[in-house]
C-alpha cells in the first residue's frame, strides 16, 4: 500500500468512492443494494451506520472490508484501489489489514479461545511463539485472561464476543468492522462489550466501522452515518460534551433499556 493521504490535517485510511453494488437476479433487472455511496474513513475515528433493515448497512460494511466487492466504484486504502488487487493479494491485504467482528462469534467450537485467537496468525503463517504471544496479550486486554483454554461451549455470550474481539485484533489491523456486535447480547453484556470497544478504540488508535440498530450505541459514538435505501443520506459528528454526556448515563442507568432502531 501507498502512504495515507491527508484530510484537512486528519489522516485518511479509507475512501470509497462512488461505490455500487448490484446483484444479477437473471433476465430481470439487476437489484441495487447500493448506490452511489463515497464515504471517508479517517485513522483512529470511530463510526457506526444507522439506518432501516434492508437500507444496505451490512453490504456496504461487506465491500469496504472487501469480503465482497462493488459492481462499480473504488476503495483506496493509501491512495490503492483493493478492487484491482489479484484475489490472492486481495487476501492478504484482507487478513492483515482488516478485522471483522459479527453479530455470531464464529468461533470454531473445537478449539479454546486462545487457539481461536491464534488462528488468523497461524492462517498467516506467523511463528507459533508470536502467534501465541499477541493472543494472549489481546485476551488479557478483553478481560479473558483466565479463561485461555476453555472452548466456546464453556464461555457465555459475552465471553464468546469478547474472544471474537481479540482474534479479530490479532493480526493488528488499521480497521475493524462490526456489524451488530452485540445483537445477541444481553443489555449489561452489551454495555460492557461497548466500553471495550471504546477503550480499544482510543488505546490502539484502531479504526472503527459498526453497523447497528442500537441507538443508544450510536449515541456515544463520535460519527453517526445514516443510510436509507442503498444511499448515504446523513452524517452526524458529536462534541465532546455530548459524547461524555451519552457515556455517563449509559454507566450511571444500568437498567435502562437499549433502544434499537
Amino acid at each position: 500500500m501507498t502512504a495515507a493521504t491527508s484530510d484537512g490535517g486528519r489522516e485518511v485510511l479509507l475512501r470509497a468512492v462512488r461505490m455500487t453494488k448490484e446483484f444479477d437476479r437473471g433476465s430481470a433487472p439487476p437489484l441495487r443494494v447500493l448506490s452511489e455511496v463515497s464515504l471517508t474513513l479517517y485513522r483512529g475515528e470511530c463510526a457506526t451506520i444507522v439506518g432501516a433493515s434492508g437500507a444496505g448497512k451490512s453490504t456496504l460494511l461487506h465491500c469496504v472490508g472487501t469480503l465482497d466487492l462493488p459492481t462499480r466504484g473504488q476503495i483506496l486504502f493509501g491512495g490503492t484501489n483493493v478492487v484491482t488487487l489479484p484475489p490472492p493479494e486481495l487476501a492478504k491485504f484482507r487478513n492483515e489489514t482488516i478485522g471483522f467482528v459479527f453479530q455470531f462469534h464464529h468461533l470454531l467450537p473445537e478449539f479454546s479461545a486462545l487457539e481461536n485467537v491464534m488462528m488468523p496468525a497461524m492462517i498467516a503463517r506467523l511463528p507459533n511463539k508470536e502467534a501465541k504471544s499477541r493472543a494472549e496479550e489481546l485476551l488479557a486486554a478483553v478481560g479473558m485472561s483466565e479463561r485461555l483454554t476453555h472452548r466456546p461451549g464453556e464461555l457465555s455470550g459475552g465471553e464468546q464476543q469478547r474472544v471474537a474481539i481479540a482474534r479479530a485484533l490479532v493480526m493488528r489491523p488499521r480497521l475493524l468492522l462490526a456489524d451488530e456486535p452485540t445483537g445477541n447480547l444481553d443489555t449489561k453484556t452489551s454495555r460492557e462489550v461497548h466500553q471495550l470497544l471504546f477503550r480499544l478504540n482510543e488505546e490502539q488508535r484502531i479504526t472503527m466501522l459498526i453497523v447497528t440498530h442500537n441507538r443508544e450505541l450510536a449515541s456515544q459514538v463520535p460519527r453517526s452515518i445514516r443510510m436509507q435505501d442503498g444511499r448515504l443520506i446523513a452524517s452526524e459528528e458529536k462534541s465532546a460534551e455530548e459524547l461524555a454526556r451519552a457515556r455517563a448515563i449509559a454507566t450511571e442507568d444500568p437498567d435502562a433499556e437499549v433502544g434499537q432502531g
